[in-house]
């Protein structure tokens, strides 16, 4: 056991959030897009590949999560909800986008990999090239790949690595294309007013801890979201969140995504990393292309509907679209819907799809 990993585990979060702050506005001085999620996010992944201690603390990034979606809901007003449900066939066909271009992934990773990896038997195989294409939660299919006998180490290296590369690669684009400022509706409520504040927390904190305990996926981003978004609709807007506050949650949400890349990281089947980072370049470029027709037919910006079906995180999607004023409701609409429909039917297509007689063969 090394020096660092006998640090108290205290001692190692400490200094993994100062590594963070340090990034954070080393960033913020360069003008770098989403300084306070991408300087902590690209510091901590280089620390921990490099086998530095840095350690990310559970309560924290719920916290950040809890604060970012209580953030977010502010932002779905009676009229924007209104918007939003006039979507509800773009909305459709973005899942359906999703299903089909997850299932195209897994099915490339596995024709390049197959007959290299003998290793792996031709089930597993299956089960992890079709888990890690997936456009979903890492941990959830992580775990939905566990049942399926896959290598949940690929399926987890192969999320996460995809997550880096899209979380990054996005906002340094669209701020280098200059394209932003774009939001069709930004929220109403500007003013912080420390009661309602605190009021507004216990409320979302309440509707978070309900999503927990029901065990849905992202309870303190989904469920802190959903009930500001409840009072919003209802017309009882509380207080906006103070931009310090948004910041800190961004920090914290940054060192959870870069704590997930250790040491052993890269020497995980390189090979398999290298598709997996090509393969979301090509993601990225086809869902750029989707969302240019879902623009067209909508009449919306883009930009917005690029966030709303790339293939990265709903978290860090949404807040993008909101530190770069690209339509939040549009994007987190997308991206909730698209979350909950690969969540339920994700499984059952795998089953559907490759039966248990048939698992690893065909294409």
């Amino acid at each position: 056991m090394t020096f660092f990993a006998r640090l108290p585990f205290a001692v190692r979060v400490l200094a993994t959030l100062a590594l963070a702050w340090a990034a954070a506005a080393a960033c913020v001085a360069l003008d770098t897009p989403l300084p306070w999620m991408i300087g902590p996010l690209l510091a901590t992944s280089l620390v921990s590949i490099a086998g530095g201690p840095t350690e990310s603390w559970g309560p924290l990034r719920n916290a950040g999560q809890w604060t970012i979606g209580a953030a977010l809901g502010l932002y779905f007003t009676p009229e924007v909800v209104a918007l939003v449900g006039g979507l509800w066939w773009a909305i459709v066909l973005g899942i359906a986008w999703a299903l089909l271009l997850g299932w195209l992934f897994g099915a490339w990773l596995y024709r390049v990999h197959a007959p290299r990896m003998h290793f792996v038997p031709a089930p597993m195989m299956r089960a992890t090239s079709y888990f890690a294409g997936a456009i979903g939660a890492a941990s959830e299919m992580t775990l939905l790949s566990e049942r399926e006998g896959a290598r949940t180490d690929l399926v987890a290296a192969s999320h996460s690595l995809r997550l880096l590369i899209v979380t990054v690669t996005i906002p340094f684009a669209l701020q280098w294309s200059g394209l932003h400022g774009l939001d069709i509706l930004p929220p109403t409520l500007r003013v912080v007013s420390w009661p309602w504040l605190a009021l507004m927390a216990v409320l979302t904190g309440a509707g978070a801890l309900l999503m927990d305990r029901l065990g849905r996926a992202n309870p303190w981003f989904m469920g802190a979201m959903l009930v500001s978004m409840a009072l919003t609709v209802a017309g009882l807007s509380l207080s906006a969140v103070p931009q310090p506050l948004v910041n800190a949650a961004q920090l914290v949400i940054g060192v959870s995504l870069g704590v997930r890349f250790r040491a052993d990281f890269l020497r995980t089947a390189p090979r398999w990393l290298a598709s997996v980072a090509v393969g979301t370049l090509g993601l990225m470029a086809i869902c750029a292309a989707f969302a240019g027709a879902l623009a067209w037919a909508t009449g919306l910006p883009w930009v917005t509907l690029l966030l709303g079906t790339s293939p990265g995180g709903i978290t860090e999607m949404a807040i993008t679209a909101k530190v770069l004023q690209l339509g939040v409701p549009v994007v987190s609409a997308f991206q909730v819907c698209r979350l909950i429909a690969v969540l339920m039917l994700v499984d059952p297509l795998y089953r559907r799809i490759y039966p248990p007689a048939a698992a690893g063969y065909g294409t």
